[in-house]
């Protein structure tokens, strides 16, 4: 069922893109720079607060960026033969060939036999950098009050530790190599204990895996997608991220970086005696000052000038 459904979806996703909606396609002969088009769309489509899952400044986005998320209505499903019970929609990922790719922002793909460090296997849950990662390099492509669109470059074995996106939704690309990615979201209604004059808060995992450029990376929203997560990288790779809104420290949109700890780890308090699924899928996040592995320098954008 699921293949014929993905079959459908990729049919429907190859119309979608050749209309102008979806492409935002430029009545000139050549079209404008990727990086130019995810500026503009952002620019008209953003407001200053996250914008809601499914809402079509979303849908356009993750289009432009190669990700398609759209919803089909279940008179839609029903027609194509299939049988739905429950649900208004079905959300169906793809990729799209002519996605934003790393020449799009000024990048070149790095040779991938650096063996500088060793992956998530001898990476420590305490320290999860290697001893001799170097520092990720962050590139600034644009930044204004209602979003900022910039780019992480990774050398093996660096890490950006589990931080939050408070009161924001992101998205992101990873442009070449391979990261691994641990996210949670917060249980609510809050769940919070204290132990040794810490608080510990309990989250729910929603991602622990490795992806690429060809994986499904879900848009990370203020309540759910993974609010909260940490990347560390397998192999020297490239993200592009449009975050929106920005952090800002004055409207209460503070970068905070947390240690997780497996649920087992603190006894529930009195009248929390169990948690829906299993017990692995939780975890305690205690928040942390910026860790001193934070190794981060600012680099040049070097990619098509936008046109502000």
């Amino acid at each position: 069922m699921l293949s014929r459904l993905f079959k459908a979806g990729e049919k429907v996703l190859s119309n979608l893109v050749n209309k102008k909606d979806f492409h935002m396609a430029s009545s000139n002969t050549e079209n404008p720079p990727k990086v130019q088009e995810l500026y503009e769309l952002c620019k008209s489509t953003f407001t200053g607060k996250a914008p809601s899952p499914g809402s079509t400044p979303v849908q356009k986005l993750c289009s432009l960026l190669g990700i398609f998320v759209f919803s089909l209505s279940l008179c839609f499903i029903s027609a194509l033969g299939f049988a739905i019970s429950s649900g208004d929609v079905i959300w169906v990922f793809g990729h799209h060939a002519d996605s934003v790719s790393p020449g799009d922002v000024g990048l070149e793909e790095e040779a991938q036999d650096d063996d500088r460090g060793y992956g998530v296997s001898g990476v420590s849950r305490v320290n999860r950098v290697g001893r001799w990662a170097q520092p990720i390099t962050f590139l600034d492509i644009h930044e204004c009050d209602t979003f900022t669109m910039c780019v992480f470059c990774f050398p093996t074995s660096s890490v950006i530790p589990l931080h939050d996106h408070p009161e924001m939704t992101v998205f992101s690309k990873i442009l070449y190599g391979s990261l691994h990615v641990k996210a949670y979201d917060w249980v609510e209604p809050p769940c919070i204990i204290t132990h040794d004059k810490s608080q510990a808060r309990l989250a729910k995992l929603v991602t622990d895996k490795v992806i690429t450029p060809q994986s499904e990376l879900p848009v990370l929203y203020p309540k759910t997608g993974g609010n909260l997560h940490c990347f560390t990288a397998l192999t020297p790779c490239a993200v592009l991220d449009i975050l929106t809104p920005p952090y800002n420290e004055n409207a209460g949109r503070s970068c905070s970086y947390y240690m997780d700890y497996p649920f087992s780890t603190f006894a529930l308090e009195e009248g929390v005696k169990s948690v829906e699924g299993k017990e692995d899928e939780y975890a305690w996040l205690v928040q942390i000052d910026t860790p001193d592995e934070l190794h981060m320098r600012p680099g040049s954008y070097t990619g098509p000038t936008i046109q502000v």
